[in-house]
């Protein structure tokens, strides 16, 4: 019962804007030192130190860029269905924000995944673009993206825009799926999975390794942006708060 009651106590301080709006101030900065020495870490060891691939050779290096974007695209568009479902529920601002705060960043990392895939598919099937399962799903995705910041902007009541994007973000979550089966479930161009054959992955740790610390340092750029932007938006949103006017006072002092 007291576990219960202490996670109870957790929700609902990470659910108060003013709580929020001080703990991410304190974990931001060191977020994103993380995030730059893993970056910088990964870049390194994908870009020099992992062996040329012997069928793609040295074009195969666009993967440590590509492959976490395209990760982050589908990963951030959950996150935005999930908290959609929390403020539809529970009617929580702060869900709210996340939600919305996270289309922007979902929207760079699908765009960065497709221009990518883009650049890696010139010399792998000599064409820029292919209508392949893969690629048109993940357009569909940058769309789905699109259409949530146009509908959130479209309307002028903030919490009845939140509600509207909310029930857009979990139809459109369908899609989620289908941009990872879709190489399984469709005969396409694209090269199958690779890294999440974990009883034998088609691709050696040499390689690995960048790829996956590319891909944290991926997820902390988004929290760490994500962060940046619940921040202002809580501030534009609660600006006649009381703890607003409060930090307001502070920092003129």
């Amino acid at each position: 019962m007291n576990i219960f009651g202490s996670i109870k106590r957790l929700y609902h301080q990470f659910a108060s804007p003013p709580y929020f709006y001080r703990i991410s101030g304190l974990w931001l900065p060191y977020i994103m030192g993380l995030f730059v020495l893993l970056f910088a870490a990964g870049l390194y060891s994908g870009l020099i130190l992992a062996p040329i691939d012997y069928e793609q050779g040295e074009a195969y290096r666009i993967i440590y860029v590509h492959v976490p974007a395209a990760w982050m695209s589908m990963f951030i568009y959950i996150v935005m269905a999930i908290t959609g479902a929390i403020g539809l529920i529970w009617r929580l601002k702060l869900a709210e924000i996340v939600m919305i705060s996270s289309a922007p960043i979902g929207a760079s990392f699908t765009f960065l995944a497709l221009v990518t895939g883009s650049i890696w598919g010139k010399p792998m099937w000599n064409t820029w673009w292919v209508w392949d399962a893969r690629l048109t799903s993940e357009l569909l995705l940058l769309f789905l993206y699109f259409g949530v910041m146009a509908l959130y902007n479209a309307i002028e009541d903030k919490r009845t825009a939140a509600r509207a994007v909310a029930i857009l973000a979990l139809v459109g979550v369908v899609n989620i799926p289908i941009i990872h089966y879709s190489v399984e479930w469709w005969n396409t161009l694209h090269q199958g999975p690779t890294i999440t054959k974990f009883d034998k992955p088609s691709i050696h740790l040499s390689m690995l390794v960048p790829l996956l610390i590319m891909a944290v340092a991926f997820k902390l750029f988004y929290i760490g942006s994500l962060f940046m932007r619940v921040r202002t938006e809580l501030l534009a949103r609660e600006q006649k708060s009381k703890w607003v006017t409060q930090l307001l006072e502070t920092k003129s002092n």
